[in-house]
């Protein structure tokens, strides 16, 4: 017969573990909605307040890309609160906490379906394409269906297998090797092309920023060409758009082996570097352009730089200082050679400008004022903003706004190197 030895330190230790057991369970239902409904809350302010501080700027970029996540946040803490509600106290602070939360979370959801449906009237004005799907026959994989996609927004947006080739040295100003990185379909080809620039204020990044919106568009059926350029403040203006022009130049030397068709050729930039693109495209005469897209470039840089975002987290004065070694008084004509509306005239390439409303580093109104010449001149314009977003909302791939912008993006291409080249 089996005999178990039981003490009385035994008995007492297993209802001493019991006793904080039940005191921790007590605990965490008094405490846990009040704690979700906190963090819900100061996470969700962050989609209507600005960042002072570029350090506080990731949270006010992704706050609104994340509303439905927060959304969910909201919505348990406040269920949460509701069932542990007691008369007064802190359970009725929680269910407030949270109504705000939820509040603030569905601002961009509540204003996306008008927003979408803006743009895709100034598409169809602009374009004038019926059916998009008859647009993309070689693509090995079909556009998005739709502008937004909640599971998308959950479990993230499918990226299929493509070629990379990284680290492609296309020249070596001063001995500092300029790289480039191609990513293309799987199958061999001769692909329409979108060549990228990166941003970063024109003194930090590489030809690995944005790869996952790069390796999107290779499954789209365009060889994607990632390009590089020297920073600031060690090399100043124009030696950015320099290095573009040399980046332009081996594309064309190279364009059977790196698969691309030279008659269709986008450039596409964000932020510093869709202001090298517009300027390349605008200005430059190295290869044939047949559409330009623009996200959030700046492009006025003698206004930018004394009509100052508020709050200004990146301080735009001291950054563009060092990109023009100097200041609009000190070197006039740089900031108009580096603005590319100087250059706004008849017969330029189609462009997309995306920009967003509660941009804190480049104003959404430069941008309009961009897409207003382009017009006057003649020139064949789409303007697109976004009203909740902030500067690089596109950071956040399955985002809110990089849903609607990846939409009206890959049509505006595939319109332009597809559909209107054929």
């Amino acid at each position: 017969m089996l005999q178990v030895n039981w003490d009385k330190s035994t008995g007492q230790s297993i209802k001493g573990k019991t006793a904080l057991i039940l005191l921790g369970m007590f605990l965490l239902s008094l405490f846990l909605p009040l704690f979700l409904s906190g963090v819900g809350l100061c996470l969700s302010l962050w989609v209507i307040v600005p960042a002072p501080k570029l350090w506080m700027l990731p949270l006010a970029v992704a706050a609104p890309e994340a509303s439905p996540w927060l959304l969910g946040v909201n919505a348990i803490a406040l269920i949460l609160a509701i069932l542990n509600l007691h008369e007064g106290g802190l359970d009725n602070f929680a269910v407030i906490c949270s109504l705000i939360g939820l509040i603030l979370s569905l601002l961009p959801l509540i204003q996306f379906p008008a927003v979408n449906a803006r743009m895709a009237a100034q598409m169809h004005r602009v374009l004038g394409v019926e059916d998009w799907a008859t647009i993309t026959p070689d693509a090995q994989t079909p556009m998005r269906p739709q502008p937004f996609s909640l599971a998308d927004a959950f479990r993230g947006i499918a990226i299929w297998e493509v070629r990379i080739d990284r680290g492609i040295i296309f020249s070596q100003p001063d001995g500092v090797n300029l790289k480039l990185n191609v990513y293309r379909p799987l199958t061999l080809g001769n692909y329409p092309t979108i060549i990228t620039i990166y941003g970063g204020a024109w003194q930090i990044g590489t030809p690995d920023n944005n790869e996952t919106f790069n390796r999107y568009m290779a499954n789209q059926g365009y060889s994607v060409i990632a390009i590089d350029y020297r920073h600031a403040p060690q090399y100043h203006f124009p030696t950015q758009l320099e290095d573009v022009q040399a980046a332009l130049s081996y594309i064309q030397s190279h364009a059977n082996e790196l698969e691309i068709d030279t008659e269709r050729i986008a450039l596409m930039g964000r932020s510093a570097g869709a202001q090298l693109a517009a300027l390349a495209a605008y200005h430059l005469d190295t290869i044939p352009i047949r559409a330009v897209v623009n996200y959030y470039g700046p492009v006025n840089l003698n206004q930018g730089y004394y009509d100052l975002p508020c709050p200004d987290p990146i301080n735009v004065r001291s950054i563009l200082h060092d990109f023009l070694a100097g200041t609009p008084d000190e070197v006039p004509e740089l900031y108009g050679q580096a603005s590319p509306i100087r250059y706004i005239k008849s017969n330029l390439p189609p462009t997309l400008l995306v920009y967003a409303s509660r941009d804190h580093i480049i104003k959404a109104k430069f941008g309009h004022q961009l897409y207003e010449q382009l017009q006057a001149a003649g020139n064949c314009a789409v303007w697109l903003e976004i009203p909740w977003a902030e500067h690089a909302f596109d950071a956040v791939f399955n985002g809110v706004s990089n849903q609607l912008a990846l939409y009206y993006t890959e049509r505006f291409l595939a319109w332009a190197l597809k559909l209107k080249s054929s």
